[in-house]
């Protein structure tokens, strides 16, 4: 595997494990099996029938999970261990014929970038749960599940593309972060007493 492909199957597929870890391991091991994709290391060991067999399975549980307003934050939260590890076993894995000096790093790198996908998707889901309807979140599950499969059609096909992509994702993803972190705490600092309403309060009691 050429430089550009494995720098693209590390960060495309480090980042779709953190939206869709399951979707990316059958993707992965059904695109090695047809050969349209030769997968490196011991990264091969998701080509295995049995691997893509579970890995499909708990994509159907997750299909459905992922559209049940508030069954889908339920989901995520059991999986912030989860995904952030498949996508740090997807380094480790895949740079095992490179040794320790790299895989160690490289898979601290996939594992992270894993992590921050998964809480962009759990933040905006559970952002998303707030609104009355469920319609939304089967939309959301629907375009999460076609941009991993379009993520994988660019690791195959494009990889400087999904390079790039995911880079920009990744920006995205801290931004993200920082404003709903930002937004969170303007909601509880809004929700505090001010020390003159705690005044009023004490006053109003003693009266």
């Amino acid at each position: 595997m050429d430089t550009a492909t494995s720098t693209a199957l590390l960060l495309g597929g480090s980042y779709a494990s953190g939206v869709n870890l399951y979707l990316t391991a059958a993707g992965l091991g059904i695109a090695h099996r047809l050969e349209w994709l030769q997968l490196p290391g011991e990264l091969e060991t998701l080509a295995n029938p049995l691997i893509i067999g579970i890995a499909v399975l708990m994509y159907i549980v997750e299909f459905f999970a992922d559209k049940i307003p508030y069954v889908d934050s339920g989901w995520d939260t059991i999986h912030t261990l989860i995904r952030p590890l498949g996508g740090a076993a997807l380094g480790y894995m895949a740079l095992s014929d490179a040794g320790p000096v790299l895989q160690y790093p490289v898979s601290l790198l996939t594992g992270a970038i894993a992590l921050e996908s998964h809480l962009t998707k759990a933040t905006a889901r559970l952002a998303i749960n707030t609104s009355p309807e469920p319609v939304t979140n089967s939309v959301a599950s629907v375009s999460e599940d076609v941009g991993v499969l379009g993520a994988l059609y660019l690791i195959i096909k494009h990889p400087v593309v999904i390079a790039i992509v995911s880079i920009i994702l990744v920006i995205f993803s801290i931004w993200f972060l920082i404003k709903m972190s930002q937004l969170v705490k303007k909601i509880f600092s809004r929700s505090k007493p001010t020390p003159s309403e705690n005044m009023q309060t004490v006053n109003s009691t003693k009266k």
